[in-house]
């Protein structure tokens, strides 16, 4: 789901059935619904409340609405907010007090660890629901939201495995091939190559575009496939020696030196305005990044858009959905959150927003395996997607992965690309805030 925790998607405010307020804050206060958890009467109106950040899909593939048809009883209120950052640190103030929680919290896997290492208590066994099994997910999903004691806090959402998004009419104006298949031979095997295929756009690029959207972007894509990220095994913060972090970074920062990036902050309005106006050519792109394109390239961009292999397989991004003991409703919304997590349900969302299945029923319903995206121009996506994930070997998960991911790339990548300072002067910067943020 990703900003700077789920990095992945642009959101808005909604809410479902009726107008509501920041549910972040409020859904914990009392309210005249009957019928909570200890009520002895199933038929009783409730109104569940679910808080997330970017797009998860469930309105847009009509989840929502399925299930308050299915559930005459129940409605359905729902807060999206755009900085997972703000989410996250507004979500954990709200654990340690016990209120002001929806009943459904969506957690981004670069904080999972700290929500099972420090903040499993706070959260629902979610193995010990009807209907949910561990083995439903992707072995390393499911486990990346087990707790020591081997509570299951969280229900995989989805997974980012990765390719790359580009425009056939930029690459042929810069005499690049359009083809997918071989643009994706143009890369194969190294990021290194993608930087290098960049310089060689720029150097016919059609005036006022880059080649890529963001050197931070392309940070995330790199450290995503590399076996040692910011912790270690055991969880501790080794970002400053990772040679991951630093393979990572260089790549970046050269990126930048080349001028190939356009140096915008993702899924921010001037990112969204550079979409819509075909200013710049390729973009890494998990499988819920699409959903991103799509949306600000508008009908413009329909058709201009195709999908190829990412250099390397990887994984960046993806979420869980939990349950707070705090909650008003915790029978229900453990119901809501395993129905929504279901193979089937999945397979919906990835089918209108692109999101791509974390279980492994979701991943060979036939509506994934044989999913066409119109809009890039009528690419396999569902092909190129699962195959990716298939590959995919994710990398330990620290507690302040997400937190330190945040001040690379937003205190240190972009500090480099929006103000031209140092490398190594922002790299300073980002210990010294990491060390302020984390105490290490």
């Amino acid at each position: 789901m990703r900003t700077t925790s789920r990095p992945r998607r642009a959101a808005v405010l909604a809410t479902v059935a009726v107008a509501t307020s920041a549910l972040l804050l409020s859904a914990c206060s009392s309210g005249s619904d009957s019928g909570g958890s200890g009520s002895s009467d199933a038929n009783a109106k409730i109104t569940l409340t679910v808080g997330d950040f970017g797009t998860f899909g469930y309105k847009e593939a009509g989840l929502y609405d399925e299930y308050m048809a299915a559930h005459p009883n129940v409605t359905i209120k729902y807060d999206t907010v755009q900085d997972g950052q703000k989410y996250w640190d507004a979500l954990t103030t709200h654990l340690a007090s016990g209120s002001g929680l929806s009943d459904i919290q969506a957690v981004e896997v670069g904080y999972i660890a700290q929500a099972t290492n420090t903040l499993g208590d706070k959260f629902v066994d979610l193995g010990k629901a009807e209907g949910v099994n561990a083995s439903n997910w992707l072995p390393w999903k499911s486990q990346q939201a087990t707790t020591p004691s081997g509570a299951l806090i969280g229900l995989g959402t989805d997974i980012g495995p990765m390719a790359i998004c580009y425009r056939t009419d930029l690459f042929q104006q810069a005499g690049l091939p359009t083809d997918r298949e071989q643009v994706g031979k143009l890369w194969t095997g190294d990021w290194s190559k993608f930087v290098s295929v960049g310089q060689q756009f720029q150097q016919n690029a059609p005036a006022g575009t880059f080649f890529t959207d963001s050197a931070s972007g392309l940070f995330n894509a790199v450290l995503s496939a590399q076996p040692e990220q910011y912790s270690d095994s055991s969880g501790k913060l080794v970002y400053k020696t990772s040679a991951g972090v630093k393979t990572a970074w260089d790549l970046a920062v050269s990126a930048s030196k080349a001028k190939i990036s356009a140096g915008l902050r993702q899924f921010q309005e001037p990112w969204n305005a550079a979409v819509a106006n075909a200013k710049f050519a390729a973009v890494v792109c998990p499988s819920w990044m699409t959903s991103s394109l799509s949306k600000y390239g508008g009908e413009a961009g329909k058709g201009k858009w195709d999908v190829a292999a990412a250099p390397v397989a990887s994984n960046w991004g993806g979420a869980f959905l939990t349950v707070p003991k705090a909650g008003k409703h915790i029978k229900e919304a453990t119901e809501l959150a395993a129905w929504l997590t279901a193979p089937e349900q999945q397979a919906k969302v990835f089918t209108k927003v692109g999101n791509l299945p974390s279980t492994v029923g979701g991943l060979q319903q036939p509506a994934v395996q044989g999913a066409k995206l119109e809009y890039f121009s009528n690419a396999p996506t569902g092909q190129i997607f699962a195959a990716s994930a298939t590959s995919i070997k994710p990398a330990p998960i620290g507690e302040q992965d997400g937190n330190v991911k945040t001040i690379i790339t937003d205190n240190g990548v972009l500090d480099i690309e929006e103000h031209g300072t140092d490398p190594a002067k922002a790299w300073s910067n980002v210990t010294k805030l990491v060390d302020d943020k984390v105490g290490h």
